[in-house]
C-alpha cells in the first residue's frame, strides 16, 4: 500500500479534499492511503471544504490543517508519492517536499479564493477534478510500476486535470 501526501501551502482546502478522496475505499481499492499537509498551514480547515465533504457523507472531524513537519519524524509513515495541488497560474508559492518520494504537480485553482457566491461551485469543481485524478491513479497497476514509470503516469494524470 502506497502512502500519498497531498501538499499545499495552507492545508485548508484542496489538500484536505485530496486526502479525503484518497482515503475513500471505493476509490483507492486498497492500493493507497492519503495524507495532507501544508508548508504554512492555516490551522483550520476551510468551512467550504467541510461543507462539501459533509454533503458527500464524510466524517469531517478527522480533518485538520497541519504542517508537513509531522511527516519528517521517525514515527511518521514513509511517504511514497507527494502530489502538490497549488495553482501555478495564480502565482502561488508551491511547497517543495525534500523527501525521496515521487513528486507530481496537479495544479488546481484555490476554491477558497473565490467570492462567496461562487465558492460552493469552485469547491465542487476542485473536488471533481481531484476525484478524476485519483480514479485514474487507482486504475494503474501500481505494484507493477517502477518509480520512473509511476512518475510518468502521474504526469499524464496531471495533464488531464
Amino acid at each position: 500500500m502506497l502512502n500519498i501526501l497531498v501538499l499545499c501551502t495552507g492545508n485548508s482546502a484542496r489538500s484536505i479534499l485530496g486526502e479525503a478522496l484518497l482515503n475513500t475505499p471505493e476509490l483507492n481499492k486498497g492500493k493507497f492511503r492519503g495524507f495532507s499537509a501544508g508548508s504554512q498551514p492555516l490551522g483550520q480547515v476551510n468551512p467550504g471544504a467541510i461543507r462539501l465533504l459533509s454533503s458527500y457523507g464524510y466524517d469531517t472531524d478527522c480533518f485538520h490543517s497541519k504542517s508537513w513537519d509531522v511527516f519528517s519524524s521517525a514515527e511518521a509513515p514513509a511517504i511514497d508519492i507527494v502530489i502538490t495541488v497549488c495553482d501555478n497560474a495564480a502565482n502561488e508559492a508551491c511547497p517543495l517536499f525534500s523527501g525521496a518520494a515521487i513528486k507530481s504537480h496537479w495544479g488546481l485553482p484555490d476554491p477558497a479564493a473565490e467570492p462567496s457566491e461562487r465558492s460552493a461551485k469552485a469547491f465542487e469543481q476542485v473536488y471533481q477534478r481531484l476525484r478524476a485524478g485519483i480514479e485514474q491513479l487507482a486504475a494503474l497497476p501500481l505494484e507493477a510500476l517502477a518509480s520512473a514509470e509511476l512518475k510518468r503516469e502521474l504526469e499524464k494524470i496531471s495533464a488531464t486535470l
